[in-house]
């Protein structure tokens, strides 16, 4: 009897348990369907809404791009030019501000100021129309810089300093290579322009004092390699000679052995390191070529400008997405302001 009683406990112990799941999966997908019902009810709304307000957009949009055009006829010609550079001694904070203030000084229309900082004469500075500086980035960069790091620092620091937290901390002053963009009413004022632009950090006295004081040293290295690398020569010279009088001593008959195996093993170290200074000097001379300017142009600006196109920088099309943003935004004002007014109701 008691067993049979524990049997049907455990039957409705079941039946509710196997309850409770299917209400769960009841639970749930009636929660996905709310989504997907959801979802397709925005959608339908939103057509609705263009369906009924299509006339009154499609004319805002059409009057905005008659403006647009009426606009771009109107408009002078623009053009640009680009000037690729890769500053040295972390003087890319004062080429960024150098830009900036040459593009304030066309925000607040002041020719003179353009004219006396570039010599040129005021129709010229006029025709000046913005300037931008931006990096070219590079994720390499990142990398060779991060190496950098982990070669200068020892290795408790580099331990406590990861680098996806290097790369966060990486500006955009810290990439190698910079893009100068300049845009002007007239296509052949921008030869006159780099040469201010690099004379304008090149002629930092800081800037200098460090160039010099870094070529110095590259020099030196330098000089010390190659002294260097002569008496490993003479090391070498000697050692062979050693090399052929043991050889020469053994083709006579003589078995004294006057270190011969040492030498060949010195040898060999010694055409190591000969190796290892040579690849050296090859980094002193790349990173000389580097640093001998401030500033290394790595392509100057083009002596006649291209014509900027392009449909983003149409009036007749951007004042047309204006206009038609315009209008939706006005008739959804309209209908929450019916909807307020019933809710009063």
């Amino acid at each position: 009897m008691s067993t049979k009683q524990n049997n049907n406990e455990e039957e409705v112990d079941l039946g509710s348990l196997f309850v409770i799941i299917g209400k769960g999966f009841s639970n749930l997908f009636n929660f996905i369907g709310s989504i997907f019902k959801g979802v397709f009810h925005s959608i339908i709304t939103i057509l609705v809404f263009f369906k009924k307000n299509i006339i009154k957009i499609v004319i805002a949009t059409v009057i905005g791009g008659l403006i647009g055009v009426f606009w771009e006829i109107k408009k002078n010609d623009l053009y640009g030019s680009d000037l690729l550079v890769k500053p040295n001694f972390s003087s890319a904070r004062q080429l960024y501000n150098n830009i900036n203030y040459y593009n304030d000084l066309v925000k607040q229309k002041d020719t003179l100021g353009l004219a006396n900082t570039f010599n040129l004469d005021k129709e010229t500075a006029g025709s000046l129309k913005k300037f931008s500086i931006k990096p070219i980035v590079n994720e390499n960069d990142v990398i060779k810089s991060y190496n950098t790091f982990v070669l200068a620092v020892d290795t408790t620091t580099v331990k406590s300093y990861t680098f996806e937290e290097f790369k966060k901390s990486f500006t955009d002053y810290d990439y190698y290579m910079h893009k100068i963009s300049v845009v002007a009413e007239k296509n052949d004022v921008f030869d006159a322009l780099d040469d201010v632009i690099i004379s304008s950090v090149v002629k930092n006295k800081y800037f200098n004092r460090l160039k010099e004081s870094i070529n110095e040293n590259l020099n030196r290295t330098d000089s010390i390699y190659r002294e260097n690398l002569a008496q490993i020569d003479s090391l070498r010279k000697v050692y062979m000679q050693v090399m052929v009088e043991e050889a020469k001593k053994q083709t006579t008959g003589t078995s004294i052995d006057l270190g011969g195996q040492k030498s060949t093993t010195k040898e060999l170290e010694l055409f190591t390191t000969n190796r290892q200074i040579n690849s050296d000097l090859r980094n002193i001379a790349d990173e000389k070529s580097e640093k001998y300017e401030i500033i290394n142009v790595v392509s100057n600006f083009q002596s006649t400008g291209y014509k900027i196109k392009g449909i983003t920088k149409n009036y007749g099309f951007l004042l047309a997405i204006v206009g038609a943003v315009f209008m939706v935004l006005v008739l959804l004002l309209l209908q929450v302001n019916k909807y307020l007014d019933n809710y009063k109701k």
